[in-house]
């Protein structure tokens, strides 16, 4: 099974195939270019690269959110179209899980974490489980920074917490206050989120996946715009 796995669900994008034990390649960038213009070129030249057209593709694995709205819709969208119309299915895995994923078999808590402005993250907390995976410790959420890290610090106990991602640098200070010498800071490389993660997690999913058009985005908020529609129309 060759499975295509996509993350635009931030400013990285990157794009792999995998089947069930081997990444077959991969291409990640992180130039905050715009993901509905390179996405498909990307996609076009890694399949060029290793030799495989469309209907060698088995499955489609895509970043689902949270994350860039806009980003989050151009992945989903794309992962749609394309397994609706190869008749292939499609799974759309967390892009929390897939960055906490680069820190499997740490021993602690794994806390990735994307800004959402405000002093606020998106965030959840793993743990690493069996055959280099991680599995959610704590229900992934939208909420102040500053509330998140207390939760997470008491729910770990005295083991170490090692937050990722590349928004973690921006609140390095925050998280350093109020949980001192238990943070841990991940690698820059590490930091980056990895398509070949999201396709090596959906892998056993596919087979249960529904129609493509189920599948559906999970933002954890309503964007600023619909929110202020409903507060306008609220009955």
């Amino acid at each position: 099974m060759r499975v295509l796995a996509i993350d635009t669900s931030n400013l990285v994008l990157s794009v792999a195939i995998v089947e069930e034990a081997r990444v077959l390649g991969e291409l990640t960038t992180n130039l905050n270019k715009n993901h509905s213009v390179t996405l498909m070129e990307s996609v076009s030249y890694l399949m060029g690269q290793l030799g495989i057209k469309p209907k060698d593709l088995s499955g489609i694995a895509v970043a689902k959110g949270p994350g860039s709205y806009t980003g989050v819709r151009i992945g989903v969208a794309t992962a749609k179209s394309m397994a609706w119309s190869l008749g292939i299915p499609v799974v759309g895995i967390s892009s929390l899980q897939a960055l906490a994923c680069n820190a499997a078999g740490f021993d602690g808590g794994i806390v990735p974490l994307f800004d959402a402005r405000r002093g606020q993250v998106y965030s959840g907390l793993f743990r690493s489980g069996q055959n280099a995976s991680v599995e959610a410790e704590l229900a992934e959420r939208i909420i102040l920074l500053k509330e998140w890290l207390p939760i997470v610090s008491q729910q770990v106990g005295e083991k170490p917490l090692l937050f990722l991602g590349d928004d973690t640098a921006m609140h390095r200070e925050t998280i350093v206050e109020i949980v001192g010498s238990q943070a841990r800071f991940a690698s820059p490389a590490d930091n980056l989120p990895r398509a070949s993660h999201i396709g090596m997690t959906a892998l056993p999913l596919l087979a249960d996946a529904g129609s493509p058009h189920e599948l559906m985005p999970e933002y954890l908020q309503v964007a600023e715009a619909e929110a202020k529609w409903l507060a306008a129309n609220k009955q």
